[in-house]
């Protein structure tokens, strides 16, 4: 049945035309790359579809569920892991969701490493230091690596690579997760903590845990103050874990030495798209570019080749199973949410 399947593919960017369409060759579907992202304004674009694909910024809130339905729409396939924004009750009895639960854990781990080390031997303003002919080291100092201490929050796949590469800098690593692997933990070399013993003991911060409501800005003003004085904080999780304008307190302040985020609360509305022409209107995103001690990249995490591979075929593997009448592996449960 998946042969020639319509498919609505929202906020289409050209890698995922080239992914998808290389992975396709093994499904057959009649795939439509759609470049607007889906929300209230665009969904009449998905009338007639059985199935949309879409991906972290595209809104699937009770109105556009409602408006999909009535277009005939039968499943919705996030290219992506997480599900924070879809309404799952409005979901409920109307839509089947399916997702990509893990794509490349190596990609998102190796690039919070990558932000770690960039701010520690500040590499970003030697390239344009040097590319000036300034050589001069002065403001370019950073810290052994070896001998520190990193606290993750979150030892899902990702937390647990990263773990792997920092203890491969002898790098002590504290964790927190509600639901430890003790296995893990003897397997690469960490020891799990409560969040107040990784907040107090952390030269390096690195979130890698699901938004939830219990996590929701679990970096705020309250839990910066208890964190060790110039710690370094990494968010490629979700933006919504840190509260931004306690972050700017807390860089001002010197409380926190450095950010490096993958990720921003706000990034819906500039993420994947390029501004460079016309500036931006988000003065708490614009003031936190300002620091020199913070590194923001748009959500690239996890852009690897092998990542963009395996979410295209996972997608469509998805969609294929819903509609050849199989087992859905990835659905998200809308009672449960997981």
């Amino acid at each position: 049945m998946t042969k020639k399947t319509p498919v609505a593919v929202f906020d289409a960017k050209p890698y995922d035309r080239e992914f998808f369409e290389a992975a396709n060759a093994r499904y057959g579907f009649d795939l439509h790359f759609l470049p607007p992202r889906l929300n209230r304004e665009t969904v009449r674009l998905a009338d007639g579809f059985p199935a949309v694909c879409v991906f972290v910024n595209d809104v699937l809130d009770a109105p556009v569920i409602e408006a999909l339905q009535r277009g005939g729409v039968q499943i919705v396939a996030l290219r992506c892991a997480g599900h924070n924004h879809v309404d799952l009750a409005a979901a409920w009895g109307r839509l089947r969701v399916v997702r990509v639960p893990a794509y490349s854990p190596h990609a998102v781990a190796e690039h919070a490493a990558a932000l770690i080390l960039t701010l520690n031997r500040k590499t970003h303003r030697a390239y344009y230091r040097t590319r000036d002919a300034n050589f001069s080291l002065q403001g370019l100092m950073g810290f052994d690596l070896y001998g520190r201490t990193a606290g993750i929050v979150g030892t899902g796949r990702i937390g647990r690579v990263l773990a792997g590469i920092l203890r491969g800098f002898g790098v002590r690593v504290l964790a927190h997760d509600p639901s430890p692997d003790e296995a893990a933990a003897r397997a690469i070399g960490f020891e799990y903590a409560g969040l107040d013993d990784l907040y107090r003991q952390s030269d390096i911060l690195s979130l890698h845990c699901p938004l939830t409501p219990e996590t929701r800005h679990m970096i705020r003003a309250e839990t910066i103050e208890r964190m060790k004085n110039g710690v370094m904080l990494i968010n490629t999780g979700r933006g919504k874990l840190i509260k931004t304008v306690d972050l700017i307190r807390g860089l001002k302040s010197r409380k926190i030495g450095a950010a490096g985020l993958d990720v921003y609360e706000e990034e819906e509305e500039y993420f994947f798209e390029d501004f460079s022409a016309g500036g931006i209107d988000d003065d708490v995103l614009a003031r936190l570019m300002t620091f020199p001690n913070v590194l923001i990249t748009a959500h690239q995490a996890f852009f690897t080749r092998q990542a963009l591979e395996a979410i295209a075929d996972t997608t469509l593997e998805n969609l294929r199973r819903f509609f050849d009448g199989e087992a859905l592996q990835n659905e998200v449960c809308a009672r449960c949410g997981n």
